[in-house]
């Protein structure tokens, strides 16, 4: 039976870190008897569907894709040589996704007069898509932050001009953040300031965090409510905190079977998402940083992602000359899209070495793997320094103020041989998975929050 007749319409930002997270949390909802319609272009409810792990979306009947078109755009292929490794060939395909209004409006139009309520949940890179809300009297609007609230809430306090805090810690860890205009470029800063209007329908906040993790940042953004409410929903992680087994469906990546034959806590997994494309250089510096290392690696090469994905043309890096065959027993390249989520969870995995976007970084800290902080753009730095200056689970291999210098293969062996070493950042990375993993269960804290959600919009 559906929960008293309240319907959830999610709004998904296009890119990959922005649509996982909120895929995960349709299936949260959706165990709670909410019916999920989820709206996107039909090439990003694809990619979406397709690079999802650990658990199957086409299972669940309480959630519905709808598919619309959008105005054809460029999609240039990622400059790996670019001066910032922001991904501005995306912006194009950012901008066509605001011509999701329209069909948002209509959506909601046929789904709200059988509805006691409509609740929309949407990315803040989303809130001119959904503006329409307002002509509806039985529509609320919740924002998903899509970063950690310790980063959410340092835009907010650079935006008040940096002002002293209450808590002198706090204070002195987040200013060591850079200034968000060496985070994005200037076009891309004019998008995101172009939803900044929309706060004043907003009903509440969502976030992909626990407060086990940032909660003293959950309760700073309540005080200061910078989206227009101060109401503050910490329902993270999102993700799944344990893994189904598909190994009898025949489904299982030959990266897992692979870390099947390695000992505990021995592989260190490198991968810097969707969005970082490195360059000839950078590569060759990494590749010989692996190898100098000494330890046992999956490493996922590959470029940025395309505004169309499902594009075939790719640009295959060279890699230093016999690196593979040399390193066939220690290590594994893998090319395409890998199971990051089942990667982070198998006990072989000992370290990450990640650009910290918020949804490697949870996935990261549900699993209680340690972390080397190679931030590249947009949250990734204070994501980045809350890994390493306030939870103490990671080290970071270089300062933010070097980004534009290449980081030397000695640099990134030196930094693999301290992470994989330290039994204290370990330590503290286990107990804090353990502790997220436990806040999910019945009393706990994210557990809670998810009720006090549920309760608030089922009223």
């Amino acid at each position: 039976m559906e929960n008293s007749g309240v319907v959830v319409v999610m709004v998904p930002f296009v890119a990959q870190g922005h649509l996982n997270q909120l895929l995960h949390l349709s299936r949260l909802l959706s165990s709670y008897n909410l019916p999920i319609h989820i709206i996107g272009t039909a090439t990003h409810n694809r990619q979406a569907k397709a690079r999802l792990y650990g658990w199957d979306p086409t299972s669940d009947i309480n959630i519905h894709f709808h598919e619309f078109q959008i105005p054809q755009f460029d999609s240039p292929p990622p400059n790996p040589n670019s001066t910032t490794k922001f991904p501005s060939h995306l912006i194009p395909s950012f901008r066509a996704s605001l011509h999701l209004r329209d069909p948002f409006a209509q959506l909601v139009t046929e789904i709200s007069p059988s509805a006691r309520r409509v609740i929309v949940i949407h990315d803040y890179l989303m809130s001119t898509v959904v503006q329409d809300v307002v002509s509806f009297s039985n529509v609320e609007a919740y924002v998903f932050h899509s970063a950690s609230a310790f980063t959410t809430f340092s835009f907010g306090w650079e935006e008040k001009g940096r002002p002293c805090l209450d808590d002198s810690e706090s204070h002195m860890q987040l200013t060591k953040l850079p200034n968000f205009e060496d985070l994005i470029p200037p076009d891309f800063l004019e998008f995101v300031m172009s939803h900044y209007d929309c706060k004043k329908f907003n009903s509440g906040n969502l976030h992909d965090t626990c407060k086990v993790i940032d909660g003293k940042f959950v309760d700073l953004l309540s005080k200061e409510g910078p989206s227009g409410s101060t109401k503050q929903w910490a329902m993270g992680p999102f993700n799944p905190v344990a893994i189904s087994d598909n190994e009898k469906l025949g489904k299982r990546h030959k990266s897992l079977e692979w870390l099947d034959k390695q000992a505990q806590d021995s592989v260190i997994y490198v991968s810097f998402g969707t969005t970082t494309s490195l360059s000839d250089e950078q590569i060759q510096e990494l590749a010989t940083g692996l190898e100098n290392s000494q330890h046992k690696f999956i490493w996922v090469l590959r470029d940025a992602d395309k505004g169309d994905v499902f594009d075939d043309e790719v640009r295959r890096v060279e890699l230093p000359k016999g690196f593979e065959e040399r390193l066939e027993e220690r290590g594994l390249v893998v090319r395409e899209w890998a199971p990051q989520l089942e990667i982070l969870a198998h006990p072989a995995t000992g370290g990450f070495m990640s650009h910290c976007g918020w949804n490697s970084s949870m996935e990261s800290i549900t699993m209680g793997v340690p972390i080397v902080a190679w931030p590249m753009h947009s949250d990734q730095p204070g994501n980045a320094t809350l890994i390493t200056e306030v939870l103490k689970i990671g080290l970071s291999i270089r300062d933010w103020e070097r980004r534009d210098e290449i980081v030397t293969s000695s640099t990134i062996e030196e930094s693999i041989q301290k992470l994989m070493a330290s039994d204290e950042i370990r330590k503290r990375a286990a107990k804090l998975g353990e502790d997220v993993r436990r806040s999910v269960e019945e009393g706990g804290v994210t557990r809670i929050e998810i009720d006090s959600f549920i309760s608030h919009v089922t009223r």
